[in-house]
């Protein structure tokens, strides 16, 4: 988390100008620190992917934006067959609606929920009617409001084992993290016909999830895969080298029609957004957009992989 910290700082400004310290949360307060620590860390390596160039802090700018576009609501839309977006502008959550209740992915932050609570709303579904709550990985952007979402809807948290202590630690107001199932890599969620299968894909945290479920659209079936962070820290252990090289061949031996992530930029949500009409192709079917993060995020770790052995 502390690389993260280090980038956030330096790129949105300091969090103490903008916030009280009665105001932070658990989570900020260690994102503050940590980036004091680091603010000044040069930004590299660089790489180049399709055309485009990326920086270790060129990638956490597209994925978090400004502090607005963490708590603005995007406008919450379908995306394929029973699942909606319902997040903000830089913060992904997913809601998948079941004939037996429904199934939300990614509370963010706790300042969040009441956001999310409206985008759900908006769309013509009851926050009540969320019964399950997954998590994509144990950062507080993505997984901090999972106790105040919990004590919403009282809907039940599922987490992977890996990333259960991070979770644990996350208290936002003192509040105790909500965990009532413990995943393991290739379990899946059911409610409702609809089954998610959780695939551990670590190395950003040690429990990362890259989730896969099926749609209907049109009497088709589509695959679709809602892609967690592959974003490598600045400095590579030889156990988060082991996981990395794991999760990217994971991740693109998965069935992908439809990819999604964890930060909309990842996907290009608003640029498909732009292109949803009635008559025309659903935009969020991508085949081709299934290993672009991917690509990214693999060619930055061995990037950084090659300057860390002095290559």
């Amino acid at each position: 988390m502390w690389w993260c910290a280090r980038l956030w700082r330096s790129t949105i400004g300091s969090l103490g100008t903008r916030c009280t310290a009665a105001s932070l949360t658990l989570g900020a307060i260690l994102i503050a620190a940590m980036a004091a620590r680091a603010q000044d860390a040069p930004d590299h390596p660089s790489v180049t992917v399709h055309g485009q160039t990326y920086t270790p802090r060129s990638i956490l700018v597209r994925n978090m934006g400004g502090p607005s576009d963490q708590t603005m609501a995007f406008p919450p839309h379908k995306i394929i067959g029973n699942l909606y977006y319902v997040g903000t502008s830089s913060l992904s959550s997913f809601l998948v609606i079941t004939t037996a209740g429904n199934i939300l992915i990614d509370s963010t932050y706790e300042r969040n929920v009441p956001t999310i609570q409206k985008s759900v709303e908006q769309l013509g579904f009851k926050f009540s009617d969320i019964k399950i709550l997954l998590g994509n990985h144990a950062h507080g952007d993505h997984q901090e409001g999972d106790a105040l979402l919990k004590e919403l809807t009282g809907a039940q948290v599922a987490a992977m084992a890996e990333d259960v202590p991070a979770l644990q630690a996350m208290k936002p107001g003192g509040k105790p993290h909500p965990i009532d199932r413990i995943l393991h890599d290739g379990d899946s969620v059911t409610l409702g016909g609809t089954t998610l299968i959780a695939y551990r894909t670590a190395g950003h945290t040690p429990g990362a999830t890259t989730w896969l479920m099926k749609a209907t659209e049109g009497g088709k079936f589509y695959d679709v895969l809602l892609f967690t962070s592959l974003r490598p820290p600045v400095v590579l252990t030889s156990p988060v080298i082991e996981e990395f090289n794991r999760s990217f061949q994971i991740v693109r031996s998965l069935p992908c029609d439809v990819p999604l992530g964890d930060h909309p930029s990842e996907y290009h949500m608003q640029e498909k957004f732009a292109k949803i009409a009635a008559d025309a192709p659903n935009p969020f079917i991508d085949r081709e957009g299934c290993h672009l993060e991917a690509d990214i995020q693999e060619a930055m770790f061995r990037a950084i992989l090659a300057e860390q052995h002095g290559n």
